[in-house]
């Protein structure tokens, strides 16, 4: 098996195999196709690792039905938490090669990734503590019947997963279907494959048996396309864009009628009222768009300011944008990095185009940042309209648009005026005011007086195109659990 030397400036020289994590091993895709994984920082290629194609869906599938029917569904639940837990602490001792990945192939601002290894530990180790309380019922009905109920795993999980949070999308995918008692097999997005290679080490040492975790790398159209439709794939998860969603779900409908979560796009409100603490909501509405270079499903890229703070508040929200520290990703200073790829490079910068053709104005940014590498400026666009392209089309980059209001019912309605209805915030020191915005925003999650908020414990997923089904805390289990009903007769043969 080929493998690969990364090397990064903080954590020196890692040997990691390329092939596909297969029961527990490193194969060879079954055509010996391979694929370039590019650097974002200086569009360098990093290295090749192998390509699945439908042949290898195929043969990680049956690893995975092998592992369900086999050893794994004899497996206690506690000890499937035991391994979760041992999972975990493994990412904790191995965060600098991992997050040095994410930061490699990603562009993430190292400080970042660190961040998103750690949020990976807590997520797998929280699974790992539901793993032995996953509980049925007893029902009563009548005198002559005993019933219960039981929440069974649903067995072979398909799994893809996008590129702007890897490793965390990894985790937030395998803690709860490895708790539930599933076997999965994974796609990782073919911009950002590495950290997934090196988490798949991880999963070995942690004593996992073969075919429980299998992980592929490879193309959306063809082995994503595969998985989503294979007959023998009893789920299928995806995170990613509301169009690619839309075809997981036709290729699960059109098979075996496979159940499906999806969380997708975002086109999320932020939310200023004239009472709010001006600095405080400056800090965190530059965080809600700017975090993750924009490449964020839940950024708040429609930021809407009442008019009474308006004038204010745009002009520092254009010196504190500024300050961002845009740049090579292994600086510890950086806040952001590159955009993932030419092509996310070059749809953000038509986007921003397209603000500027519709008449709106650019406050601070809408530049590439250097000659090299996919850096784009922080922007602001101001005099916008509903209407434009930039208010209502998902980037995902750096780049919000900004607005007055006067009313509350107005926020609320502008607020709403949107296909998506993945996040949003309201900034605000009036608790009525906090409560009865969120309440009545259109949004699964609703921040306030802060922004990406985002715990293992919380529910996380979207209303309206935003998606299916919740991401995280105990609402994650039912995604990955089907519930089974006993109904039994009382009577001479069975209790004599």
């Amino acid at each position: 098996m080929t493998s690969v030397t990364l090397k990064t400036p903080h954590s020196g020289e890692y040997e990691q195999p390329t092939g596909l994590f297969i029961n527990n091993e490193w194969v060879k895709g079954v055509d010996g196709k391979t694929f370039e994984v590019i650097n974002p920082s200086d569009e360098s290629v990093i290295c090749s690792v192998h390509e699945a194609t439908e042949k290898d869906v195929d043969i990680a599938v049956a690893a995975a039905r092998k592992a369900f029917e086999g050893p794994w569904r004899k497996e206690t639940p506690e000890n499937r938490g035991k391994l979760l837990v041992k999972l975990a602490d493994l990412f904790e001792k191995n965060i600098d090669i991992l997050a040095a990945a994410e930061s490699l192939d990603n562009g993430k601002a190292i400080t970042m990734a660190k961040g998103d290894v750690g949020a990976c530990a807590g997520t797998l180790r929280y699974y790992g503590g539901w793993s032995d309380k996953i509980e049925g019922k007893v029902i009563e009905t009548t005198h002559d019947t005993f019933n219960y109920t039981r929440k069974e795993p649903i067995g072979v999980c398909g799994q893809i997963i996008p590129w702007n949070f890897p490793l965390l999308m990894w985790a937030w995918k395998i803690g709860p279907a490895v708790a539930c008692g599933n076997t999965v097999v994974m796609k990782t997005a073919e911009q950002t494959p590495l950290s997934a290679l090196i988490a798949c080490n991880l999963v070995k040492e942690a004593g996992f048996p073969p075919g429980v975790i299998n992980v592929i790398s490879g193309f959306g159209k063809v082995a994503g396309a595969a998985l989503s439709a294979h007959m023998d794939v009893d789920k299928i998860a995806f995170t990613g864009s509301t169009v690619v969603g839309r075809q997981v779900m036709k290729a699960a409908a059109g098979s075996n009628l496979k159940k499906v979560t999806l969380e997708l796009g975002g086109k999320s409100p932020n939310i200023v009222f004239d009472d709010a603490d001006i600095d405080n909501a400056i800090s965190w509405v530059n965080f809600g768009i700017y975090f993750n270079h924009g490449q964020c499903c839940c950024a708040g890229s429609r930021v809407y300011v009442q008019e009474g703070i308006y004038d204010k508040f745009i002009q520092r929200f254009k010196e504190r944008a500024a300050k961002n520290a845009v740049g090579d990703p292994f600086d510890e200073t950086t806040f952001q990095g590159p955009q993932v790829s030419q092509v996310q490079f070059d749809r953000i910068m038509s986007y921003i185009e397209a603000g500027k053709q519709a008449g709106a104005t650019i406050e601070t940014g809408g530049k590439r940042k250097g000659d090299k590498g996919f850096f784009i400026e922080p922007t602001i666009f101001s005099n916008v309209t509903e209407d434009m392209k930039i208010v209502q089309e998902e980037i995902f980059g750096p780049v919000c648009s900004i607005s007055k209001f006067k009313t509350k019912e107005e926020a609320i309605a502008v607020g709403n005026n949107t296909t998506y209805g993945l996040a949003a915030a309201v900034h605000t020191t009036n608790l009525n005011t906090a409560i009865e915005v969120s309440n009545a925003l259109r949004a699964g999650t609703v921040w306030v007086n802060t922004y990406n908020a985002l715990h293992h414990q919380l529910p996380f997923g979207g209303y309206k195109e935003s998606g299916i089904g919740r991401e995280l805390g105990e609402a994650a289990l039912d995604n990955y659990t089907q519930t089974k009903t006993v109904s039994i007769r009382l009577g001479d043969a069975l209790f004599g």
